[in-house]
């Protein structure tokens, strides 16, 4: 029997997430509110230019096929690790908030404020754990692509957090003030 390549160990972490995904979107709630289609597309496009410099070989032109660490088993090993770690604190995440979850930037119906788990401590801890697991992709795959990769899903996971928390600010007031005071926006507050 074949032993897996450390490439095929780095993917691992990904289906998990994404088993995990689909049969945890199967049990959640109405939607009250949601954002409007354009900015949704536009989350979406960004993400999916994101993937396709971390998972595929397709835009390894130039400077972007260049490697930022040396070819070797100590990147791709310490890349396995910081996905495993980044899925688990996503998928974490993702049950803790329960039937409330959304892809969208929505309300759902009774929505409630989560506060509990990784929430106790970062107000976008789906973000953190994805933004960790794709720096360990991008170690793994050792190319500047893959950082580019990472620094546009950076830029789209912000943008899309600061329009839930706009939302969640009109929907909860000065509870949600009061929540974001004492937690982290992406990187978490222990205090």
């Amino acid at each position: 029997m074949k032993s897996l390549t450390l490439w095929q160990l780095e993917l691992l972490p990904w289906y998990v997430f994404i088993f995990y995904w689909v049969v945890s979107s199967l049990r959640v709630k109405q939607t009250k509110t949601e954002q409007n289609s354009w900015e949704r597309m536009a989350h979406l496009a960004a993400m999916g230019v994101a993937v396709i410099l971390l998972f595929t070989r397709a835009w390894r032109i130039g400077a972007l096929g260049w490697r930022f660490v040396p070819e070797g088993a100590w990147p791709q090993e310490t890349g396995i690790f910081l996905t495993s770690v980044g899925v688990a604190v996503a998928v974490w995440a993702r049950h803790s908030l329960g039937e409330h979850w959304s892809a969208r930037v929505t309300l759902k119906v009774d929505h409630q404020l989560i506060c509990s788990g990784p929430y106790a401590y970062i107000r976008h801890p789906i973000y953190t754990g994805l933004l960790v697991a794709a720096s360990g992709t991008a170690l793994a795959v050792g190319e500047w692509r893959a950082v580019v990769g990472v620094v546009l899903a950076l830029a789209a996971f912000s943008h899309k957090a600061l329009k839930e928390e706009a939302l969640l600010a009109s929907e909860f007031g000065d509870r949600y003030q009061k929540y974001r005071s004492h937690t982290g926006f992406l990187i978490p507050r222990f205090r």
